[in-house]
């Protein structure tokens, strides 16, 4: 009689693996639960509701595509993503540059944590709490800022009170808030770029600008494309700023997209019609998102 085959099924995994592979699904079944839960069944739910008419009162009544007909042609849902985009321009551009700057600073001149912190404490604090603070500092008549500038001679400013500055002032708020976070994702770049390659930088007469520009940056890229994305995709998300400040004025000034998908829902009871538009803001940011990404890179490092 032959003694029978030990040679292993082609295909088939040994113990130490298979434990391994249960292991791992074991680790990551929380955050695929959450994902399913409260991102994948929601953004379903949300493509159903946004082909009825439902004012939360009755049943959805089923009008196939009539709501992004109708949205193609609202003039408001394109001004909101006007204000949305003009809001990003205002910004991204400085929030990151500041951010970039006090990486910089604290990878050059202190590691302290008290630093750390401090830089990072806006950020821990809640929206609607830093917009109460800056709205009541701000405030024309009252505020403490303005205050200040009576003192000095000048002219009071309006800030979330007038046309021309609201939505410049809810940008400002949102940067001083999120510039820390932005600052401790760009510190945590620098720390993981070998310190040999400045030391030979400078062996080679480069100056600091040199090797900012052609080792710090290069090395930085993934760190920037994640910065970019989340903090673009963010900011067209921006709400509870705005709803505690200006509440969409004055004269809808600041009536960003988001503002007025939740307007349609909650305030006016259509529900189906703003649950199209955040389809149509959700097809947007996911294009936004794959083009920075394939442009940028994302996916290779220099450091390889």
């Amino acid at each position: 009689m032959t003694a029978p085959s030990t040679t292993a099924m082609p295909g088939a995994l040994s113990p130490q693996r298979r434990a391994e592979t249960l292991a791992a699904w074991a680790l990551l079944a929380p955050a695929l639960i959450g994902f399913a839960l409260f991102h994948a069944w929601p953004l379903l739910r949300a493509i159903q509701i946004s082909l009825t008419d439902w004012n939360l009162l009755r049943e959805p009544q089923f009008i196939g595509l009539d709501n992004y007909v109708r949205l193609f042609e609202d003039d408001k849902f394109w001004n909101g993503m006007k204000l949305s985009g003009l809001y990003v321009l205002l910004n991204i551009p400085l929030q990151t540059a500041l951010g970039l700057f006090l990486a910089v600073a604290m990878h050059r001149l202190t590691r302290a944590l008290t630093v750390r912190a401090l830089v990072l404490l806006p950020y821990l604090l809640s929206n609607v709490l830093v917009a109460l603070i800056w709205l009541w500092m701000l405030d024309p008549m009252l505020g403490l800022v303005n205050h200040l500038i009576s003192a000095a001679g000048l002219e009071r400013q309006p800030f979330f009170g007038g046309a021309d500055s609201a939505l410049l002032t809810v940008a400002a708020v949102n940067i001083w808030r999120h510039m820390g976070l932005v600052a401790m994702l760009f510190l945590a770049g620098l720390q993981s770029i070998p310190a040999s390659l400045y030391e030979a930088a400078a062996l080679e007469g480069a100056s600091e600008w040199q090797m900012f520009r052609h080792i710090t940056l290069p090395l930085l890229r993934p760190v920037m494309v994640f910065v970019l994305v989340t903090s673009v995709t963010g900011s067209f998300q921006i709400y509870d700023t705005i709803a505690v400040t200006t509440n969409g004025g004055p004269l809808d000034s600041t009536r960003v997209v988001v503002h007025y998908i939740v307007q349609n829902a909650f305030s006016f009871y259509r529900m189906g019609y703003a649950s199209a538009m955040a389809m149509v803001l959700c097809a947007v940011m996911g294009i936004y998102t794959l083009a920075q990404m394939r442009l940028m890179r994302a996916a290779e490092s220099d450091l390889a």
